[in-house]
C-alpha cells in the first residue's frame, strides 16, 4: 500500500482477516515491514503471492491482525517507532533514508537538485 494512499484494506491471509499493509513487496521489503511492525507490537501475516510470470522476483502481500491499524495514519501520527525509539517518518516508511527529519513537509528548493543551498 502506498503511504499516499489513505484507503483501508480488509483481506484474508491464511485464513486470518488482516488490514492490508503492503502488496507486491519484495523479500527485502517484507522482511523490513515485518521487524518494523513487530517492534511495534502488531501481529503481521505474510503471503507469499503466486508469481506472475516464470522466472519472476518473489512478492509478498503484508499485513496485520489488527483490523483498526491504517499504516498511513500511523505514519503521520507518528504511532509507529524505531527500534531506537524514534518516531517512524514517510521517508524511514518508504526507506528513503535512515536518519530522516521528522518534519517532512519541510523541504529545501535545492535538495531535489542535490544542491546544498
Amino acid at each position: 500500500m502506498a503511504i499516499n494512499n489513505a484507503k483501508h484494506i480488509v483481506s484474508e491471509i491464511n485464513g486470518v482477516r488482516c488490514t492490508i499493509v503492503e502488496t507486491g513487496a519484495t523479500l527485502e521489503r517484507a522482511a523490513f515491514l515485518r521487524d518494523l511492525l513487530t517492534i511495534n507490537n502488531l501481529e503481521v501475516m505474510e503471503l507469499q503471492e503466486p508469481m506472475k510470470e516464470e522466472g519472476g522476483d518473489t512478492v509478498f502481500t503484508i499485513g496485520v491482525t489488527d483490523l483498526l491499524f491504517n499504516p498511513v495514519f500511523a505514519v503521520y501520527e507518528r504511532q509507529l517507532k524505531t527500534l531506537e525509539g524514534g518516531p517512524i517518518t514517510p521517508g524511514y516508511w518508504k526507506q528513503e533514508c535512515i536518519e530522516c527529519d521528522p518534519r517532512y513537509w519541510i523541504r529545501r528548493k535545492g535538495a531535489r537538485k542535490g544542491l546544498d543551498g
